[in-house]
């Protein structure tokens, strides 16, 4: 919280104007109503930061024990006051936020031509319309906290700030103030004619209108849903393997590997497309497909198409492909395999659509139970079999040391970072019986379908970052990542089977039925995994979508030609209708791409496809970039001049810390910067090969940049098998995530409402991605409502220590 506090309240240079912006500034520093004496920066900011720091111990648990009782409000009223209270706290944030925006957009002449293109020509327009943005942002927290408006049909200026600082915390809510001020220059340029044009290119209610190729067909929509381990997913395999022509699409291109693998050892020509790795068949004229749905082909014909994790389709992330494969593959027969929650909304999209759909509900092969113990935080008491699930791959390589020095027997790993072929070496050795691999340490990448042989899951922890943030895991990850205990069939059996077929009767054989048991490593996360399966998720409501590329190059054309893509796109979301089956994803990522692409002469066709770039700009706890916003710009500034695309050519892909002797590199085993200098090379490396997919003609080094990757992940799996497993750090770890997560969990229910919340976790779907480390020191996921607390609470009690009005006039004439 106080590298959020330096953040939120850090003093502009020029003091005295950022004080006369921000009123509630001054009550951070203000006694006895009088102002201090001038300071330098460093003297301002050492006071401020030793107020909060006072302060805040007395004020730890403000948000959830409410003194409403003393203040003579009745119970009936609590939930109204802590919500409006909740807002004004907030308030404080965003103002602070809005402050620090307008130092940093500094004099007019400095990023004139940006101006401009918004409509601003001179630093007396650009400061008038920074006075009008705040009173517009006053007047949107008016309308919440007085008149109740907080839904983004009545107050979109709030709505938005409110869910960017939920799901992205303070990171993401300056990204949104940016992106609402710039909205906001430009609202009144348009005349009323183009902004009904705007609106009309902006109905998004009828998205199975984008495929008519496809709805010309009479399709037959199979949706197999059930718990994990029932089988829907083996059924509608089966499905496609009897067919001629046909697609499987999934969520990890493990899975999308894993299929490939099963097709091609059963002698079916068989391509695997993903997102950084394509290969097609040789010889043939006709193939299936296994893709990451993302990559799913929609203008290819097929018979059969399965669509695995169906409820991801709810995704704020990622939920648009589940969409788009569903209202556009063109099979004759589409098999949907998930949750039973999302059963209303697909026979609503089909009744919609006219296809004819048909439920088949499975129940588990075997039973699942929850454990009334835990492992007590000892490796010691696992047994053969069982599975210890965690977060980061620093994690779990830790955990791997831990549990084999414990043991004496050896453990594998498995998480979605992994090579496939090294994945399924890994799976081979935990699921043979006769080797000693007893043990697995895994991400949750094994809830979304990996099939191995487990018979007990053991949460490491029952919170996980996120990507933005430290959270609880929701009930569907628990189910979903628990239910793997006890499987049924696993691919590589699948796979031996088919090898051996030929010589067998061709009679399946079923194993025995065991039960499969859940429970945590640590006793303190123990109950939240017991009550996740005694309780049922919400069914899902809505699909996600993200405007098509279409319909993004035509609302372009309504602006002028150097109108940033990110304001299009925010202009797009902010008009958007949408049919209450349907709701937007996320538009962060696609609005910091565009951001960092546009001073670069791109085509808004070639902006499009930069806009799905696989890519993070998260910062280092130094502060330091990790490399792919540079990378990016380079990428793109090739694409525009058409320039050499060769790998060796781009300087910001730090190519020579592969150098490094091997006697370096032992020395830097316990170096955690060299690790994240390994890591960010992995992902440029993948981005280059994300884009040479799609620009042949500009990245030619796609096969150098296969070797590289090969490279860089084996210096990553070099230095994680060095790791070492210290139980006294690792239970501090766990025990730091569950303190952020409970911040979190407190601060969306004060900004959101538990109804609120309940639904924003709904949409928690998304691809497991193991992150290097889970520091919560390092994180942005501070308790800010914590810190704004402290403003509200001294200018409350100035108010209440302040004399009337009359008794300062007799006092005056005393």
């Amino acid at each position: 919280m106080n590298a959020l506090l330096r953040n939120a309240y850090k003093w502009p240079k020029c003091r005295p104007a950022a004080v006369a912006s921000f009123s509630t500034a001054p009550a951070l520093w203000r006694k006895g109503g009088k102002p201090p004496k001038k300071k330098s920066y460093e003297d301002n900011l050492s006071k401020l930061q030793k107020e909060v720091d006072d302060t805040l111990d007395q004020l730890k648990d403000s948000l959830v024990k409410d003194d409403l009782p003393s203040r003579g409000r009745s119970a009936k009223s609590k939930t109204t006051y802590s919500q409006k209270r909740s807002y004004q706290m907030f308030e404080v944030l965003v103002r602070a936020r809005l402050t620090r925006m307008f130092h940093d957009i500094g004099d007019f002449k400095q990023r004139a031509e940006d101006w401009r293109s918004f409509g601003v020509n001179n630093q007396l327009q650009l400061e008038k319309a920074m006075g009008l943005f705040r009173k517009a942002l006053d007047t949107s927290f008016v309308k919440a906290t007085d008149g109740d408006q907080i839904t983004r049909s009545d107050n979109p200026l709030f709505w938005n700030l409110r869910n960017s600082f939920v799901k992205g915390d303070n990171r993401g809510l300056g990204t949104e103030l940016v992106h609402s001020f710039q909205t906001f220059l430009m609202q009144e340029r348009f005349p009323e004619a183009i902004g009904e044009l705007h609106k009309e290119i902006a109905d998004l209610r009828f998205p199975y209108e984008w495929y008519p190729a496809t709805r010309m067909l009479q399709r037959t929509v199979h949706l197999h849903v059930g718990p994990t381990n029932s089988g829907k997913t083996y059924s509608a395999l089966k499905a496609l393997e009897g067919a001629n022509t046909g697609i499987y699409a999934g969520p990890l291109r493990l899975l999308a590997h894993e299929i490939w693998s099963r097709f091609t050892a059963k002698g079916k020509p068989c391509a695997l497309v993903t997102g950084e790795e394509v290969r097609i068949p040789e010889g043939v004229d006709r193939w299936f497909h296994s893709c990451t749905v993302e990559m799913s082909p929609l203008n290819k014909p097929v018979d059969v198409a399965v669509i695995d994790e169906i409820q991801m389709i709810a995704s704020e992330e990622r939920g648009w492909a589940w969409t788009q494969a569903v209202l556009g593959l063109q099979a004759k027969e589409l098999h949907l395999c998930g949750e039973d929650r999302v059963v209303e909304l697909i026979q609503d999209l089909c009744a919609r659509i006219g296809d004819k759909c048909i439920v088949h509900r499975y129940q588990r092969l075997n039973p699942l139970e929850t454990m009334s113990k835990s492992l007590r935080g000892d490796f010691k008491n696992l047994e053969k079999g069982d599975a210890v699930v965690a977060f980061s791959r620093i994690a779990l390589h830790k955990i791997k040391a831990g549990i084999e020095q414990a043991t004496g027997k050896r453990c594998a790993i498995v998480y979605g970072s992994l090579p496939p072929e090294t994945r399924a070496q890994q799976a081979a050795l935990f699921n043979d019986p006769n080797n000693e691999y007893d043990f697995l340490a895994a991400s949750d990448a094994i809830g979304m379908g990996l099939n191995l042989e487990i018979k007990r899951v053991i949460f490491e922890s029952a919170s996980k970052f996120d990507g933005n943030k430290v959270r609880s895991l929701t009930i569907p990850e628990i189910k979903q990542i628990g239910g793997r205990a006890g499987r049924y069939r696993t691919a590589t059996a699948e796979i031996t089977s088919a090898k051996e077929g030929a010589d067998g009767d061709g009679v399946e054989k079923k194993p025995e039925s065991n039960t499969g048991w859940v429970t945590a490593f640590d006793f303190r996360d123990l109950s939240d995994i017991q009550e996740a399966f005694t309780k049922e998720a919400k069914p899902i409501e809505t699909a996600g979508l993200f405007p098509p590329a279409n319909i993004i190059e035509r609302f372009h054309t309504y602006f002028p030609p150097r109108t940033p893509t990110s304001f299009v796109l925010t202009r797009l979301r902010e008009l958007a209708r949408l049919s209450p089956r349907f709701h937007l994803c996320d538009f962060d990522t696609a609005l910091e791409i565009a951001d960092v692409i546009q001073p670069y002469n791109l085509s808004v066709a070639d902006r499009c496809v930069f806009l799905n770039c696989p890519v993070s700009f998260r910062k280092g706890r130094d502060g330091e970039s990790n490399g792919q916003r540079e990378a990016l710009q380079a990428f793109a500034e090739c694409v525009a001049e058409m320039g050499s695309g060769h790998l060796l050519d781009f300087d910001c892909i730090n190519l020579s810390i592969l150098d490094m002797d091997e006697e370096t590199r032992m020395m830097n085993y316990n170096n955690a910067p060299y690790l994240q200098k390994l890591e960010a090379l992995h992902q440029v490396i993948t981005l280059y090969l994300w884009l040479s997919y799609r620009y042949e003609g500009v990245f030619q080094s796609q096969s150098l940049a296969f070797k590289v990757k090969e490279i860089v992940e084996d210096r990553i799996t070099e230095f994680l098998d060095k790791l070492t497993y210290v139980t006294y750090s690792q239970a501090k770890r766990r025990q730091a995530l569950r303190e952020a997560a409970e911040r979190h969990r407190m601060a969306e229910q004060q900004l959101l409402g538990e109804e609120e919340q309940e639904h924003l976790q709904e949409h928690h779907e998304e691809e497991p991605v193991e992150p290097l480390i889970e520091d919560v020191e390092e994180l942005e996921t501070e308790d800010i409502l914590e810190q704004t607390q402290v403003v509200l609470e001294e200018k409350e009690a100035e108010t209440e220590e302040a004399p009337a009005p009359d008794a300062e006039k007799n006092q005056g004439s005393g």
